[in-house]
């Protein structure tokens, strides 16, 4: 049996970053680097998996037809195992929970190869310099978060629904609707103590802070933290498809292999 396959140095990804506001989409090389316009749209509210499926082909079809991609990399607002969707709080309901996203949209858009994991995960991949613990605090719609250790990514803690403050999840005490209802400097407040929490919880050695939201921090920001580029959400599709970027040594079951779904 094969190993997962990588990308090589010429290969196209259509890289995919899904937000609770809006789904933007770029196609890259393997570096990273954009090799089209970046393609945006809202999100659908409400949004089913069928009406997000349509919205994200239609978005997409045309970088596919100019630019050909060999395979497909997915960002996704909640918890993704499998190349199905878990969790998607700020998307949908439970009508989410066990769907296909990844084969699905793939099949719409040329059935290339597909990957898919949390879109702070892969916003993370895009900034992590692979060197002790790193971790990903996207402020959005909601709070999101990656954990990686040497450059490898590990399991998938959705803090974002963890109690942060009296009773609140993190999605609920930063996320933007605590931002537009608290007001700014409050709201700055909750961050920088959010951030000593992760610090204390995590210890971890590098922070790397994303999401459109990001902008918005008026304090002053420690030394071992940094705010990224929010395009890092679509840049780091290509570096799913790397060696060593999530556990590449581990090999595709037959039927995933066929469809390009990765575990």
């Amino acid at each position: 049996m094969s190993k997962a396959k990588t990308a090589s140095g010429d290969e196209r990804i259509l890289a995919i970053d899904v937000g609770g506001s809006g789904l933007k989409a770029a196609v890259l090389d393997s570096s990273g680097s954009m090799k089209s316009e970046r393609v945006r749209v809202p999100t659908p509210h409400p949004c089913t998996p069928e009406h997000l499926v349509d919205t994200l082909a239609k978005l997409v079809q045309p970088l596919a037809d100019e630019h050909r991609p060999a395979s497909m990399s997915i960002g996704f607002p909640g918890v993704v195992r499998d190349n199905r969707i878990l969790t998607a709080p700020n998307i949908g309901d439970e009508s989410w929970r066990g769907f296909p996203l990844a084969g699905e949209l793939a099949a719409r858009v040329g059935g290339m190869p597909v990957r898919m994991i949390n879109d702070a995960e892969m916003q993370g991949l895009a900034a992590i310099e692979g060197r002790g613990i790193e971790f990903v605090l996207t402020l959005g719609t909601g709070a999101g978060t990656a954990l990686f250790r040497d450059g490898e990514l590990m399991p998938h803690l959705e803090l974002a629904h963890h109690p942060v403050s009296k009773g609140r999840t993190y999605d609920q005490y930063i996320g933007n609707a605590a931002r537009e209802q608290a007001g700014n400097k409050r709201w700055n407040r909750r961050v920088e103590k959010v951030l000593g929490i992760l610090a204390s919880l995590v210890n971890y050695d590098k922070l790397w802070i994303g999401g459109g939201n990001a902008s918005r921090l008026t304090f002053e920001l420690p030394p071992n933290v940094a705010i990224v580029s929010n395009d890092a959400g679509i840049e780091g599709g290509a570096r799913l498809w790397h060696a060593k970027s999530v556990r590449e040594s581990r090999q595709l079951p037959e039927a995933n292999r066929k469809t390009g779904a990765f575990k």
